[in-house]
């Protein structure tokens, strides 16, 4: 019996690339790769360009000639040894892209393993283009090692890819899940709470402070379940399960709304699809989001936490 304490079903969790390290530092090999690698190209604002079919751009080094110059190499594919480079589309003027999708549609229709690679593009993609000049002297990067490194030659100080880590919980007291509603949501929506790890904190201690400070809730105990990189735009989402004081919730600032839901309630709301949602139900994270996953795993096994 699969552990129930796995989540799954959540996008940009695949591993479809091996990310080669040793082979970043080595400007021949990657030059030897660039002929035959696949290209993932995306625009200023993070999307891919697509194919009429809305497939991925079957775009190869060789198509565009010359050599990887600042394309990021992403790593070589599991199964055979296919190099792949992330591209920014404002370097290939002559690229005959048929659409552009975002990275959202792409975890709804293309195959988990190449909406990972897709996830992963850009995320460095977008680290490399906020990070052109140095935080420390304000001179400008180059990057280096397939593109992640940077480094200043003003003074001589590296940059690094940038992951935001930040906790998302299940709370339950034990019989009800706890959720909550941004302003700015869709009509209904509600989902898990959430929030970025501080300095000096550990995950447990992000997870307790989170709640209390959006819900008012007291957690008790807490148990890590799975993580998703969340590339909008680079955080690495830490996904717990949590058990919690039965407190009234109440909300001071981020959420507009929290309040506990009986396990019927979310039953109900797991096996309905949003366009059938009436205006009294409530609509749960989209399927690619660990935060559905919280949930659908709470009402399969109620939680691996018990009170004491």
């Amino acid at each position: 019996m699969p552990d129930p304490a796995i989540l799954e079903g959540f996008a940009f969790a695949a591993a479809p690339l091996d990310r080669a390290d040793p082979l970043r530092g080595d400007a021949e090999a990657l030059r030897g790769l660039w002929p035959g690698a696949r290209l993932l190209v995306l625009d200023g604002e993070g999307r891919a360009a697509v194919a009429a079919d809305g497939a991925l751009l079957d775009l190869r080094g060789d198509d565009v000639g010359g050599g990887p110059g600042t394309a990021v190499f992403l790593g070589r594919s599991r199964d055979g040894g296919q190099a792949w480079f992330a591209v920014e589309s404002a370097t290939l003027p002559a690229l005959d892209a048929a659409q552009w999708i975002d990275l959202r549609r792409a975890a709804a229709e293309w195959p988990a393993e190449i909406a990972g690679a897709y996830a992963y593009a850009r995320g460095m993609l977008w680290w490399q283009a906020r990070n052109r000049f140095c935080g420390v002297c304000g001179g400008a990067v180059a990057f280096a090692r397939g593109g992640f490194t940077g480094h200043c030659a003003q003074c001589g100080n590296d940059h690094y890819p940038r992951v935001d880590p930040a906790v998302i919980v299940a709370v339950s007291d034990g019989e009800r899940l706890l959720l909550g509603r941004q302003p700015g949501w869709p009509p209904r929506r509600w989902s898990v709470v959430a929030g970025f790890v501080e300095p000096g904190e550990t995950l447990e201690q992000t997870v307790a402070r989170e709640v209390h400070e959006e819900t008012a809730v007291r957690v008790r105990a807490c148990r890590y379940l799975g993580a998703q990189p969340w590339p909008f735009p680079g955080a690495l989402m830490l996904g717990f399960e949590a058990l919690a004081e039965p407190d009234e919730p109440q909300v001071d600032g981020e959420l507009e709304q929290a309040r506990w839901f009986s396990r019927a309630e979310i039953g109900a709301a797991l096996l309905r699809d949003d366009a059938d949602a009436g205006a009294d139900s409530i609509l749960l994270a989209p399927p690619i989001s660990i935060a559905r996953s919280l949930i659908a795993h709470w009402h399969a096994h109620g939680g691996m936490l018990t009170r004491a």
